[in-house]
């Protein structure tokens, strides 16, 4: 997994705790990623990591979705949403506001109903 995930130093006696902040993120990433289940939950899985472990969480997503696994993603990156996201349904104030699947919206009109507003083109 180490190796796997670009994970370094790549010392497999080294604790967590002495890795970089982004190393970190990804042992976590290959601990969920590799864990047997039928959902995977994604909450913000490419907040402050570089762009190449960016692209490598995406491919890992969707193997993990072309794999059969149920997969959630929060995320508040709309472009990473709509990139990965068959279906995308937008809650506010505890209520869902929206639900389309994903090639149907963009940016703006989730962005319209993520603050409330009604839907420009009504």
């Amino acid at each position: 997994m180490l190796e796997t995930f670009d994970v370094r130093p790549r010392r497999r006696e080294a604790r967590a705790r002495q890795l970089s902040g982004g190393n970190q993120q990804k042992v976590i990433v290959a601990r969920e990623f590799t864990r047997a289940g039928d959902l995977l939950i994604a909450a913000h899985p490419t907040r402050g990591i570089d762009l190449g472990a960016i692209e490598f969480i995406h491919k890992e997503v969707v193997k993990s979705r072309d794999a059969g696994r149920a997969v959630l993603v929060v995320s508040a990156e709309l472009g990473e949403l709509l990139s990965l996201a068959d279906r995308i349904v937008v809650l506010y104030e505890g209520k869902i506001a929206f639900e389309a699947q994903a090639q149907a919206t963009n940016e703006r009109e989730l962005g319209e109903y993520m603050t409330g507003r009604q839907k420009a083109s009504a």
